[in-house]
């Protein structure tokens, strides 16, 4: 594995709640590849905020497209 995407789309469940969980997982795990990571629904910008400020190297992206595109660049 070179690269991790994540793409949620969060209708019902909470997308800063599901940021929380992906850091506790980086966390736990000690990941060792990229991360990529797009948040789509309820409270979707706080989960990136909250991704970005937490000292884990994690990319971000708005769109899927862009997070395709910062997976395959991580991955070379």
């Amino acid at each position: 594995v070179k690269t991790v995407l994540v793409n949620i789309f969060g209708g019902i469940v909470r997308c800063d709640l599901i940021a929380e969980g992906i850091i506790t997982a980086a966390r736990s795990i000690g990941v060792t590849v990229p991360v990529v990571v797009r948040l789509e629904g309820t409270n979707a910008q706080q989960g990136l905020e909250m991704l970005e400020s937490s000292g884990l190297d994690f990319l971000t992206a708005n769109d899927f497209t862009e997070a395709a595109k910062k997976a395959v660049s991580a991955a070379a």
